[in-house]
């Protein structure tokens, strides 16, 4: 299930169908259909506990936007490498299940489709860029990263 902050938990089908509605209400603008994952570690009773959050975005280019999202737990450790893995899978996922609903629902020409991924040139994750932008052009996919991924370091952060 996905969130949104409006219309509470949604559906994969009915998010799209909210996605198709925000296009139809301004059907000559473009669009940029986001898909970002972020995660946040924690301690919570001494255990170790991880936050992932994949959040959905729709971008009326200068005119708005709406975003859905939703959020996964894992128990174990926190490891760089493997959560940047795990973000990108968890973003590839939600673009294998979604594509093929918003495809029967908004035409391709309407919009462009990108995979935000939380890596950039000036952090820890500079050495990843490389692995994790091919997994995603891999599967057919634009891959954008820092600065320029704003849909995994702001919208889905927002929820870690």
């Amino acid at each position: 299930m996905f969130h949104s902050p409006t219309m509470g938990e949604l559906t994969p089908e009915a998010m799209v169908s909210q996605i198709s509605d925000f296009v139809d209400e301004e059907p000559g603008k473009f669009y940029r259909v986001v898909i970002g994952s972020d995660s946040q570690a924690k301690r919570v009773n001494g255990k170790n506990e991880i936050d992932f959050v994949t959040a959905v975005i729709v971008h009326r280019e200068g005119h708005g936007a709406r975003y859905f999202w939703k959020k996964r737990k894992e128990f174990k450790k926190p490891v760089l490498r493997e959560k940047i893995y795990t973000e990108t899978l968890l973003s590839l996922a939600a673009a294998e299940e979604l594509v093929p609903l918003l495809r029967k629902k908004v035409s391709p020409s309407k919009y462009d489709f990108e995979i935000h991924i939380d890596v950039g040139p000036m952090g820890a994750t500079r050495e990843m860029i490389k692995e994790v932008t091919g997994m995603v052009s891999g599967n057919g996919y634009t891959a954008k990263t820092k600065p320029e991924s704003w849909g995994a370091s702001t919208v889905a952060d927002k929820h870690t």
